[in-house]
């Protein structure tokens, strides 16, 4: 129940999940632990807190691993504003942030416009528009006689607005056109929209495989030798670089990418060791010209020579070879005589 419930979650809302999730531990590519581990992590922590802050975060709803990567927030600052809102109830404003513990002027400033509250004393709470420039969009809407909310709800309101007469030295026509397209979608998610994918109805196990079943799947991970592709058989199965394309592939990252759907044929199944070969190509498993030509810029490998003795065992020669020393060549001309 519990797993069923954790993949119900992922689908409704997977950032605020995921992120409950040590980076690692998803697995990054094939040379992960081959990398300094201090170095690994931050790069992470810097994706995921891009991320999250990217998307912005429901404060009223936020877990304390989710508010822990937003900007000017950290772990005892996540549990603070997790414990007040248990004691005192929801949110109703951003500034009502300031009543938590610890949480001072600039760490306000650093997360105030990535925190978002719905249903708010201020429409502009739901939205990306950062506390401080309030009182500019309030001036933009009492120029033309009406309210915030209006503002954010009709678009002729927004086409009137003239842009220039707001420029000032601390706020530059940049920043006023991402106010005016945030006030047009307050709060819009920048993710793209679920496409629903679905495996083969016919497979569920690794059993019900066969070659030559041409089956969807998605990328799971790109290796230098190939992409390992799941067909909803709880096992990934792997499309060596010769299987990517009818072109000569030098680099997997080229053809696919981690997520990306495809199709693939079914080489090759081994029950034993629960390996399966899949292939991305046209006509799998037959080598063609275009993939059997080296890159640019390769030259085609040359013809390997004989055989060569095993290690500490001498050659014998062909026949018998002369001395190549001056009393050799003394007796040589000697016997001559």
């Amino acid at each position: 129940m519990r797993g069923a419930v954790s993949i119900g979650r992922r689908l409704m809302d997977p950032l605020s999940e995921l992120v409950k999730i040590d980076p690692k531990s998803i697995g990054v590519g094939q040379y992960q632990h081959d990398v300094d581990p201090f170095a690994l992590k931050k790069s992470l922590d810097d994706v995921v807190v891009s991320c999250v802050n990217g998307v912005g975060v429901e404060v009223n709803q936020a877990s304390v691993q989710l508010l822990t990567y937003v900007s000017g927030l950290g772990p005892q600052l996540a549990k603070n504003i997790v414990a007040y809102r248990d004691e005192n109830g929801a949110f109703s404003s951003r500034e009502a942030l300031k009543a938590v513990k610890r949480l001072g002027p600039k760490a306000f400033e650093q997360c105030a416009g990535f925190l978002r509250i719905k249903s708010g004393e201020n429409p502009l709470d739901a939205s990306a528009v950062h506390p401080e420039r309030y009182a500019l969009v309030q001036a933009m809407a009492d120029d033309l006689g009406c309210q915030v909310a209006d503002l954010i709800k009709e678009a002729g309101l927004r086409r009137r607005i003239d842009l220039k007469r707001y420029v000032t030295d601390s706020v530059g026509l940049p920043t006023l056109t991402d106010i005016v397209d945030e006030l047009a979608k307050p709060g819009r998610d920048p993710r793209e929209p679920f496409e629903h994918f679905a495996f083969d109805a016919g497979v569920a196990a690794i059993q019900d495989l066969q070659s030559g079943m041409n089956l969807p799947g998605i990328v799971t991970n790109v290796t230098n030798f190939g992409a390992f592709v799941d067909v909803g058989v709880h096992q990934d199965g792997l499309v060596h670089i010769s299987e990517l394309s009818d072109q000569f592939v030098k680099n997997p990252a080229d053809v696919v990418n981690v997520q990306q759907k495809v199709r693939v044929t079914v080489l090759a199944v081994d029950l034993p060791r629960k390996r399966i070969s899949l292939s991305m190509r046209s006509q799998p498993g037959q080598k063609t010209a275009a993939a059997a030509q080296p890159a640019k810029g390769q030259h085609p490998a040359k013809p390997r020579a004989g055989k060569r003795p095993p290690k500490g065992q001498a050659t014998k020669p062909a026949g018998p070879q002369p001395f190549n020393n001056p009393f050799a060549e003394a007796f040589r001309k000697a016997g001559k005589r």
